[in-house]
């Protein structure tokens, strides 16, 4: 292994040369896995200055990355991989006036975007991947996207770019006239023998004849095979009446492999019109929905996006996607999604009627919804999520990036899709069919097992086929995603032997030494080695787990659903839960593709008898917090919190459990304990001196303050005054049990108190028995022997008196959710099935209240006309497991009361997460990205509401402002 001790001296930003980072980014969203020398994350120019010199002197490769969302392998290698995403993320100039921003290479497009809309402009081209994807991986691959019909791909929208070449000479790449085209070939320097090569490849007319012959048809908007010299040739400089030479032509897409591209100068558009619809065609076949497409396109549509059977099948079982498949009808083989954008919505209604009868005429689908407002963003979430979904399918046999690029002319398309699924017959395959039809590009996915010899020999059969079929049609190989490692072997067979050679030329001359992401477009090794998965590699699948991983066939094939897709590398501008920390540290260590990866990679290859004792694994698991959000917002819905739990119980047998994971996991006893004389506990804790010691000696976090103890235990309350609350049930609308977890028991028993008296008087007999605490911190902590056993005795206490007339009902999301959702999977066999039926009969106080509501058995009239507004911020748990929803439904009974959701993910607490003295910092910073802003931000007389005892801790730790528990809020609106 190499030192890099003196390069690391030399650099201002982050250097790794670790396992742990390596193995992490060893992969990105394709099939490839290779392992790189080190990973960098230069903090400024002069960074990738000394990289580039190191790089020469040692002849290694540097491999640009930004969000890893690659398909075809481009950011893996065995150089350094230097990842810009986390430091050159600045948006450095607008031009509103000339509709032109300038940005660094880390710029989400999504996020560029929001700075833009107030100027009614945005950069156009737009990816499935838009909410992560980089301006430097849109410009490497030279990517578009759903609205390419219409605004074309990132080439068409660059003006200009800075770089740095492979000796360290730094150019601006622009277009420019034919007088500054000749003066470019007198420089003597590299950036003039670039000039100078370029120029006479391109007046030699046998080249010129080759070109034209071999490229891609010109009319095929999507082509992204090899070097675009195609682009270059029709200029200027080489044919008459053509526009000026701009190198930027054959930048875009060159994956990284001719120059470090440092900024650049991006065209804007208009904000389009708002009068716009979705038609969303249901079809019984493929083919048909293809046909429908080229009757689309008469209309001008600005989108044509193809979701087939496959897709939506994966939408069933996804929990955040199912909701979004509402307007789908019956069981269609294909539903084609055309986009319509008018100047008026008269013009609009129009044209939507004119196309659906069009397509009745043709005899062309049965079902055709149209789609309109809040409607449309669920719609594409669906079809962008597509990729994502498909690591849903639980089998080796999956569907694999090896032909999934390819774009022929449209009006070609249902022919080349006959013959495509012709040769996948002949091998007795099927394939996914989804995205960009409107275009002539639609993502196909064979069905493959890679981890067979067959399957990684079919992975390269399938290849050359549809390489020749491709050619035939004198279509592009890669329509949007690169030839990367995948596709540039096929490079000579697509542009022929002498083209390739030219190619040559240009990375030769660019990159003498081949130093930037070396081995792809040029010299690409054969495309199915250096897999993920190879034939040879010999998986430990004989790991036992004390969770239930059985209905994803064990823990290593559940991380392997993680595809890398890079869903989970969303800022808190996006929304969402999923992975706050990588929110506030951007980090791809902090993110669920990063813990899923090196799971995977560990568990599959240690020859250990505990693989899980490793400390790879910690260090990416540490800064996980438990909020779930995996669970529901990734498409594959790879649940990183289930696997970190088993990853702790687990590595704890190996190495023993630390005395404050043994204290945070047994708080219940202490608090117990603690509670005959809560004055006096609330008097240490809560002392500067004392407080202070306690927290240094038990490794919480000294700025933090600790929860204190009530007074009374809710149990006890309940057992004083029990006769007396059931003096406020006037009338009688039922029965539930309340599950008085830990927390509300000795912390927050005043808002128990509350939710006793609220139900009461609503007319809800509410019964309170002896039962185990919830287990939700010995499943945080990992201690998950404990949690089998309180699990096994609240499922025995309850079955039998639990039931769909009388239910079990709780105010802390964390702890009465845990029936749901891990109670079932602790447990096995016959407890396992009593512990799934008891969980349909167990709801939160918000989802509990929201079912009487729509039953009718409470009403707003039962409560206060006066005017409030309401700011809530939902519980992590709730988000993923529950939803928000009834939340609101519930608060909106008093009718003049306003309910505002905050945008916030995680509110950073995550039960003991945040007091733990090297957490502390982390989890301050996630309650500041959104939460606390918002907070500071509202009126004093507005409410706060948070159903989670954390999350108001957090809201009272980082803002000084009380939150309430929506019984409180409702207790005090309740007409008495």
């Amino acid at each position: 292994m190499k030192n890099f001790t003196e390069l690391s001296t030399k650099l201002e930003g982050e250097f790794y040369d670790s396992q742990t980072y390596r193995i992490l980014y060893s992969t990105d969203a394709s099939a490839y896995q290779e392992m790189p020398l080190a990973v960098c994350l230069p903090k400024t120019e002069k960074d990738i200055e000394i990289l580039i010199e190191y790089a020469q002197k040692n002849n290694i490769g540097l491999i640009p990355r930004t969000a890893g969302t690659s398909l075809a392998g481009q950011v893996v290698g065995k150089g350094i991989v230097v990842d810009v995403s986390k430091y050159f993320d600045k948006v450095l100039e607008i031009n509103a006036k000339e509709k032109w921003v300038r940005v660094q290479m880390g710029v989400v497009r999504d996020e560029l975007n929001r700075v833009l809309q107030p100027y009614n402009l945005m950069f156009a081209p737009e990816t499935s991947t838009a909410n992560r994807a980089m301006i430097g991986g849109m410009i490497g691959n030279n990517s578009c996207g759903s609205n390419s019909i219409i605004y074309g791909s990132t080439r068409e929208h660059l003006l200009s770019l800075n770089a740095i070449l492979s000796n360290g000479e730094k150019v601006e790449f622009s277009s420019i006239s034919k007088e500054n085209f000749d003066k470019k070939l007198k420089n003597d320097n590299l950036e003039g023998k670039i000039y100078q090569t370029i120029q006479n490849i391109l007046i030699d007319k046998e080249n010129q004849i080759n070109i034209r012959e071999e490229f891609p048809k010109p009319n095929i908007p999507r082509r992204n095979t090899g070097y675009a010299l195609d682009l270059l040739l029709e200029t200027a400089p080489f044919t008459d009446n053509r526009p000026n030479f701009d190198m930027c032509k054959l930048m875009a897409g060159s994956e990284g492999t001719l120059a470090f591209t440092m900024e650049a100068k991006l065209n804007l558009v208009d904000i389009p019109s708002p009068h716009r619809a979705l038609i969303c065609g249901h079809y019984d076949s493929i083919d048909e929905s293809l046909r429908a497409n080229l009757v689309a396109l008469l209309y001008q549509p600005t989108a044509c996006e193809l979701i087939d059977s496959y897709i939506l099948d994966c939408t069933k079982d996804s929990i955040e996607q199912s909701k979004n498949r509402f307007f789908v009808e019956g069981n269609p083989q294909a539903i084609l999604v055309v986009e319509l954008i008018k100047d008026t919505e008269k013009e609009l209604n129009e044209c939507i009627e004119s196309l659906i009868n069009d397509l009745k005429t043709n005899q062309l689908g049965f079902h055709f919804p149209v789609l309109k407002g809040e409607d449309m963003p669920k719609v594409w979430n669906l079809r962008k999520a597509g990729l994502g979904l498909l690591g849903n399918i639980i089998s080796d046999n999956r569907p694999v990036p090896v032909i999934e690029d390819t774009a022929v002319d449209v009006q070609e398309l249902p022919q080349y899709i006959r013959e495509f699924n012709e040769i996948l017959k002949k091998y007795n395959l099927s394939s996914v069919h989804y995205a960009h039809a409107g275009s002539g590009e639609l993502h196909l996915r064979p069905i493959l097992n890679l981890k067979t010899k067959e399957g990684n020999q079919m992975f390269r059969t399938i290849a050359q086929e549809i390489a020749i079929l491709v050619k035939k049609y004198k279509g592009s190989l890669s329509g949007e995603h690169g030839d990367g490692r995948l596709r540039g072997e096929f490079i000579p067979q697509m542009l022929g032997e002498k083209n390739y050679e030219l190619l040559k030329k240009i990375k030769n001359v660019f990159d003498e030494n081949h130093i930037f992401n070396p081995n792809k477009i040029i010299d690409t090794p054969p495309m199915n080695t250096a897999l993920r998965y190879m034939p040879d590699k010999k998986i430990n699948d004989t790991i036992e787990t004390l969770l239930d991983f059985s209905d994803k066939n064990g823990i290593i094939n559940a991380s392997e659903l993680c595809n890398g897709s890079g869903d989970c590398r969303k800022s808190q501008l996006t929304g969402g839960t999923m992975c706050p920390s990588y929110m506030a540290t951007r980090n791809e260590k902090d993110t669920t593709r990063a813990r899923a990866n090196i799971l995977r990679e560990v568990l599959s290859n240690s020859t250990e008898k505990n693989p899980f004792a490793n400390e790879n694994i910690k260090e990416v698991m540490d800064l996980c917090i438990g909020c779930k959000g995996c669970k529901s917002e990734c498409p594959s819905n790879v649940d990183i919190t289930k696997m970190k739990a088993e990853f702790l119980y687990q590595y704890y047998k190996e190495k023993g459990i630390p005395f404050r994971t043994r204290l945070i996991a047994n708080i219940t006893q202490t608090n117990k304990l603690a509670s005959i004389l809560p004055q006096f506990y609330n008097f240490l804790i809560g002392n500067s001196f004392t407080g202070t010691l306690i927290k240094k000696i038990t490794g919480f976090a000294t700025q933090r303050s600790l929860p204190k103890l009530a007074n009374i235990t809710l149990y006890a309350y309940y057992k004083k005054n029990g006769r007396d609350l059931e003096k406020l049930q006037t009338q009688k609308k039922g029965k539930l049990y309340l599950f008085v977890d830990e927390f509300t028991n000795y912390n927050d028993t005043e808002m128990g108190i509350v939710t006793l008296k609220l139900l009461f008087s609503l007319g809800y007999e509410v019964k309170i028995i002896a039962h185990k605490e919830s287990g939700r911190t010995f499943l945080s902590k990992g201690l998950l022997d404990k949690a089998k056993k309180i699990a096994t005795e609240n499922v025995t206490i309850f079955e039998n008196i639990v039931n769909e007339n009388c239910v079990l009902v709780g105010l802390e999301p964390s702890a009465i959710l845990s029936f749901r959702d891990e109670y079932p999977e602790l447990l096995r066999g016959e407890m396992q099935e009593k512990a799934r039926k008891l969980a349909k009969n167990v709801f939160t106080f918000e989802e509990f209240l929201a079912k009487e509501l729509d039953k009718g058995n409470i009403n707003e009239n039962q409560f206060t006309n006066e005017s409030k507004t309401l700011k809530l911020h939902g519980h992590c748990h709730q988000k993923s497991i529950s939803s928000l929803v009834p939340s609101k439904k519930i608060l909106s009974l008093p009718k003049n009361y306003s309910v505002q959701i905050i945008p916030s993910g995680c509110c950073g607490m995550a039960g003991s997460f945040g007091y733990e003295k090297e957490h502390y910092e982390v989890s301050m910073q996630i309650g500041e990205l959104v939460l606390f802003p918002a907070i500071r931000k509202m009126e004093e007389n507005n409410l706060i509401v948070a159903a989670g005892t954390s999350c108001r801790h957090q809201i009272f730790d980082g803002t000084k402002r009380k939150a309430l528990h929506p019984a409180q809020i409702l207790w005090e609106a309740l007409r008495k």
